[in-house]
């Protein structure tokens, strides 16, 4: 069962009446129970919304109450919007900000709360399109031979490894990754992967994937039973993203690498070695748990290189 959302506690930004904050509340257990949003996809939209009600906060001079929010016209919005523009957010940070905004007031509208044409008049902004940054192969052999090093307890260090194996060996998100239990692999060749929206998927492992991970699992001290989380922390609990985000900044600096080598490097370089190697969009589609086939072809764009030079090397002409 789903737990709800009891308060906003947490979100002490929060400038608006009572009744607003009890509104959020319901929209985001909304959003949790009836739209199945992760609660990565929950905490998102609550600060999306705390920094919202911020800025009316300072620009009407009060913390808005419901009918406030009824009274809020077009220069209102793009008057956040040009805030958060000149802060120098991404566009694509812009309008995650503001398609929350609007689900928000068509969740209001919905429910007959209040009607709100105003934001429905707002364009999303345009966003550039990104070329995924991947590694090359030799920067991939040089950051898996170094993570399983980096950590002075043994099966720390092979735990590490195993996560950054599967990143690459399998395409995972970090959030992906670190929400396996045991019993999610299945058969030693492939696994039941949880994406967005809590989509499953099926992806196959390769040996020298499983490999890594049952070397982590003979060393490690706790016991891990199927229901168990797969990757544990320090103190045995299911571990923390932010663990294996700080082990790869360590790499970068050791092996020299670009600020852009993230642990979503590793998803990256694991679509653009399959496509550099042949692999259809299709199929890399479903491997990556993409909604969309526009999203799978920016990697189209991202070995670009490669295909120049392989023109070059190969084309009579050339």
């Amino acid at each position: 069962m789903v737990s709800e959302i009891k308060s906003i506690k947490n979100y002490p930004d929060y400038s608006a009446g009572s009744q607003v904050r009890n509104f959020i509340v319901d929209w985001l257990n909304w959003m949790k129970i009836e739209r199945n949003s992760s609660d990565h996809t929950i905490d998102a939209y609550a600060r999306d919304i705390s920094a919202f009600l911020s800025y009316l906060t300072g620009h009407l001079s009060f913390p808005p109450e419901i009918e406030d929010l009824q009274k809020l016209t077009t220069s209102d919005f793009r008057g956040y919007l040009a805030l958060r523009h000149n802060s120098e957010i991404s566009a694509a940070t812009l309008a995650r900000s503001l398609s929350t905004i609007r689900n928000f007031f068509k969740y209001l509208d919905h429910n007959d709360i209040i009607k709100n044409a105003a934001i429905k008049n707002i364009r999303t902004p345009k966003q550039s399109v990104l070329i995924a940054k991947s590694l090359s192969q030799s920067d991939v052999r040089r950051a898996l031979d170094l993570i399983g090093k980096l950590h002075e307890i043994p099966w720390i260090a092979a735990r590490d490894l195993a996560i950054l194996t599967l990143l690459y060996g399998c395409g995972l998100r970090i959030s992906e990754a670190i929400s396996l239990n045991l019993k999610d692999i299945i058969n030693k060749d492939s696994i039941i992967v949880t994406g967005k929206g809590n989509k499953e998927r099926l992806v196959p492992i390769l040996p020298a994937v499983i490999n890594t991970i049952n070397y982590y699992l003979e060393l490690c001290h706790y016991p891990i039973k199927d229901d168990d989380p797969l990757f544990l922390g320090a103190q045995g609990n299911r571990l923390n993203a932010g663990v294996i985000q700080r082990q790869i900044r360590k790499l970068r600096a050791l092996l020299d690498l670009p600020d852009s080598v993230t642990p979503h490097a590793l998803r990256h370089s694991f679509a653009t070695h399959l496509l550099s190697a042949g692999g259809d969009l299709r199929t890399i589609q479903e491997l990556l748990g993409h909604k969309s086939l526009s999203t799978t072809q920016r990697y189209t764009n991202a070995d670009i290189t490669h295909l120049i030079k392989t023109f070059q090397n190969t084309h009579p002409r050339a």
